[in-house]
């Protein structure tokens, strides 16, 4: 079973909150955040995480920056030791898998199988949901982590470093905030359903820490990164709407995948 579709189902009856719009941003809104979207070893107070809901998701792209500064300190210390420059671009895609969980690959590969392996809206949730996995969830990983993993290689061998880790793992999880405030929820029950989905200022607040960290980081590349992100973002809840009607935890794992991927290739480009 997925790791989005597992915590589906291990919080389906548990407490629902649905357009969460908590007063204030808190600090302490990072360790739901890392707790939810990591395998860190974090502290967190549940029921206080549960009361913020998707108030906390402002928080995502600073998630990512601690992924992202993670992979690229094990991709800095394989540099170190000498080893080629595909080994530290496989180093630190591994990183990053470790340190989530394989939580955004496991929901790429999960609406891959979903999207693509019925006509019915009805059975493409059920197969989601599903501890199997099919031909299409198999081919997602591995164009998936194959993309990531020769970008990362062809950014190192032209001279890029912390750009290339920091900005996709943060422009990625501000999207995913993006698609949770935008799209309705498609079951009635689940991980998504209990979060909620953020108010319009939560998912302004994680774009603008994302647009901010992306303009100190690259300059005017800032304006291209932000059209992919939202280019593939559109293109992610386009697909969701018409092949089950909205967002699951699987939908904005994938949308956190392809966007990843969309500004690794941006940044090589630009």
């Amino acid at each position: 079973m997925s790791n989005d579709a597992g915590q589906d189902e291990k919080h389906g009856s548990g407490r629902v909150m649905t357009n969460s719009d908590t007063s204030s941003f808190q600090w302490r809104d990072m360790t739901a955040a890392l707790g939810l979207l990591t395998r860190l070893p974090v502290r967190v107070d549940g029921d206080w995480a549960a009361q913020r809901g998707a108030a906390a998701a402002w928080a995502y792209p600073l998630v990512g920056l601690i992924v992202g500064l993670i992979s690229g300190a094990v991709a800095l210390v394989a540099c170190w030791l000498g080893l080629p420059t595909s080994v530290q671009a496989g180093v630190a895609v591994l990183t990053a898998v470790m340190v989530t969980g394989a939580l955004h690959e496991d929901g790429l590969a999960d609406c891959a199988d979903g999207f693509w392996g019925s006509h019915d809206r009805a059975r493409r949730l059920e197969i989601m949901k599903d501890s199997r996995i099919g031909a299409y969830g198999v081919l997602a990983l591995v164009f998936g982590i194959g993309l990531r993993w020769v970008g990362l290689w062809a950014a190192r061998d032209a001279g890029l470093f912390w750009v290339v880790f920091l900005v996709p793992a943060m422009a990625s999880r501000a999207a995913m905030v993006w698609v949770m405030a935008a799209l309705p929820l498609a079951r009635d029950t689940g991980l998504s359903r209990v979060v909620g989905q953020p108010a319009g200022r939560v998912a302004l607040a994680a774009a603008t820490i994302a647009a901010a960290a992306t303009l100190v980081m690259t300059g005017m590349s800032v304006a291209a990164v932000a059209l992919v992100a939202a280019a593939m973002c559109l293109a992610v809840m386009a697909l969701a709407r018409a092949k089950i009607g909205g967002q699951t935890g699987d939908v904005l794992g994938g949308t956190q995948q392809v966007v990843e991927i969309a500004v690794l290739m941006t940044l090589l480009v630009t």
